[in-house]
């Protein structure tokens, strides 16, 4: 069964989780939010650098979920009221996410993730989010296996 780790439950899990997938280090304050299955995370958010208008967004894993990125839509836009998410990866499943729920490529950040690893940078407006208000504007598709700094 399907269940989602709200921002509340501060579950140590989610940052474990992201950091044995993405091989980094997270450091307070952030946030976190995932989806578990039968008792594992299979997918998880990391928020931090929150300036107002915008946020930084981690994610890793696998089985996203519309209700998923749903919540993930309401905590961004409605609870913490942010013009945007902003995402940095050097992953082609990371982009083919953020494209899923209306974003958008920015820019390139040149050996972002060290020497000849460039960061594709990616935003996301409120306006373009896919998954806001309990509808989806376009896919339907699943996402099999992300991992990166979204």
């Amino acid at each position: 069964m399907l269940r989602t780790i709200s921002t509340a439950d501060h579950d140590p899990r989610i940052p474990i989780f992201l950091s044995a997938r993405l091989g980094v280090c997270f450091h307070p304050p952030y946030t976190t939010m995932a989806l578990e299955k039968d008792g594992e995370i299979i997918a998880a958010f990391l928020f931090n650098i929150y300036t107002g208008p915008d946020i930084h967004v981690t994610i890793a894993g696998s089985g996203w979920t519309r209700r998923f990125l749903r919540d993930m839509g309401q905590y961004l836009f409605e609870h913490l009221q942010v013009e945007r998410f902003t995402a940095i990866t050097e992953k082609q499943n990371v982009v083919d996410i953020v494209y899923r729920v209306g974003g958008r490529q920015e820019g390139l950040i040149r050996n972002h993730f060290g020497p000849g690893r460039d960061g594709i940078l990616l935003g996301v407006l409120k306006d373009e989010y896919r998954y806001r208000n309990g509808q989806h504007a376009k896919s339907t598709q699943r996402v099999s296996d992300s991992a990166g700094s979204v």
